[in-house]
């Protein structure tokens, strides 16, 4: 079965931003920004999530230095990955996410978002702008 839906996940120490998109439109929506340490994350919202848009499939931004070599967030989000697919026995798409917090950024200046809410939704942007990428290298769907 060809995975046709997806949430993501912007894995980070604090929050943990949330987008969904579809193969179908090809785009990607942020969703919200969740609340949970790295070690404990808010798996009761990440469950009604879930439960909510009944993804195919996952996907998890992989940060990794400029350089392409891991820095401590890497495992913890590698292990996250890993926590998600035993936990909802769903296939897991890690995705490199270098630059997506700046690219967030930009999306939120250019929609005219006050810089005094950019922290509420940058999270949410990181996790759009991870899987709107996961999204454009995917093939395209023959009719």
């Amino acid at each position: 079965m060809t995975a046709n839906s997806f949430l993501a996940f912007d894995y980070g120490e604090k929050y943990i931003g949330v987008a969904a998109g579809s193969r179908h439109s090809g785009q990607a929506e942020p969703l919200t920004t969740l609340r949970g340490s790295a070690k404990n994350p808010d798996w009761v919202r990440i469950s009604k999530l879930i439960q909510e848009w009944r993804p195919d499939a996952l996907v998890v931004g992989l940060p990794f230095n400029m350089d392409g070599s891991d820095n401590p967030m890497t495992r913890a989000a590698r292990a996250f990955g890993q926590r998600l697919k035993d936990r909802y026995n769903l296939p897991v798409h890690m995705v490199d996410e270098r630059l997506s917090t700046q690219i967030a950024r930009d999306i939120l200046n250019d929609a005219g978002v006050p810089m005094r809410r950019h922290k509420a939704r940058l999270d949410q942007a990181a996790a759009q702008t991870i899987l709107q990428a996961f999204l454009n290298e995917l093939p395209k769907e023959t009719p």
